[in-house]
């Protein structure tokens, strides 16, 4: 009874996506590739490869590898600030990309009419009720709300209040999926019954077999509480550099320093503004690669949400939704009694 009416609150987000649970993977640099992301697609939820910093071949040969090991539906996750954007969008549409996910704030002139002309569906974030409204009036056609208790680039507000800011006024007119800190299925089942459409979940696949971080990258989520996700700090005003969420470190010190350097080169008028922000997130992509790919996860970058505290072993992408699935349903078969 509670997995029926699990599907059917699904049923939206899933017909959307092209899945059959409407489990977004949040995309997350490095670790968002060919194999998480046909893994998370071919278990029935839907994948979404982070494209970061990557360049337009980089793009190119990973959705190829991709479409490889999977012919289920996918994503893949742009990021509105990298200044090949219109290249990313252009190798999208090459490969027939089914959905594009937009990250970073509004999207630039075109890039809405572009991507949907090209035949995608397009997601994109909102952090806040005004600019949910923007989207769905500029032609999105679906909305990721993530809380800032989720792990990487965050925004101020927690998951809970921006669900029922968001969801009650807008749920019905496109679907939007709930994201940050959701770790349990009795969380999912509870955004479903206020509206949502599905969810996105990064940090819980994390530690999947198909996952391939580092084992001291996977050992350091296995061991965290969720109090050991922490923001970064924001050193100088005038640089807006976006939140990030990791695990303590020494990483976690060293980005205070790259603030005071990149603040520095602003005040001495060598850099612009646009390109000090660029700066930064090079500087995050650089240290994350160190902790996903070398194992280095005391002077890279651990990016967790604070759903991390409920990560306890490595499993398969499969068992993971199974287990949150099973969650879900049980707690729906609850509320029903």
């Amino acid at each position: 009874m509670g997995h029926d009416r699990l599907a059917r609150l699904m049923a939206r987000g899933a017909g959307f996506l092209g899945c059959e649970t409407a489990i977004l993977g949040g995309a997350m640099s490095w670790i968002s590739e060919r194999h998480l992301v046909s893994a998370l697609s071919n278990a029935g939820a839907f994948g979404v490869i982070a494209c970061g910093a990557m360049t337009p071949d980089l793009l190119d040969a990973e959705i190829a590898g991709t479409k490889a090991l999977t012919d289920r539906p996918f994503g893949v996750n742009l990021i509105t600030m990298h200044p090949q954007l219109s290249e990313l969008i252009d190798v999208c549409a090459k490969h027939g990309v089914s959905h594009v996910v937009l990250a970073g704030g509004l999207p630039p002139p075109g890039a809405i009419e572009r991507i949907k002309g090209n035949g995608a569906r397009l997601i994109c974030f909102a952090p806040a009720l005004a600019l949910a409204k923007k989207l769905i009036r500029s032609g999105v056609d679906a909305l990721v709300i993530e809380g800032m208790e989720a792990g990487g680039h965050i925004g101020p507000v927690s998951t809970s209040v921006l669900a029922q800011e968001i969801l009650p006024p807008l749920a019905h007119e496109v679907p939007i999926f709930v994201a940050g800190g959701i770790g349990h299925g009795g969380a999912i089942a509870g955004y479903l019954e206020m509206g949502a459409a599905g969810v996105q979940l990064g940090t819980r696949f994390v530690c999947a077999h198909e996952c391939i971080a580092h084992p001291n990258f996977k050992k350091a989520f296995i061991r965290a509480s969720a109090r050991d996700a922490v923001t970064s700090v924001q050193i100088d005003p005038r640089l807006p550099v976006i939140p990030v969420r990791a695990l303590k470190n020494r990483e976690m010190e060293s980005f205070a320093a790259k603030q005071r350097e990149v603040a520095q080169l602003l005040d001495e008028e060598k850099v612009e503004m646009a390109e000090a922000q660029l700066q930064i997130e090079h500087y995050w992509a650089g240290a994350l690669r160190r902790a996903v790919i070398d194992g280095d996860v005391e002077t890279g970058s651990v990016m967790a949400g604070q759903s991390v505290g409920m990560v306890k072993e490595e499993a398969s992408v499969a068992d993971i939704l199974g287990q949150l699935t099973d969650e879900a349903a049980h707690a729906l078969e609850r509320r029903s009694a």
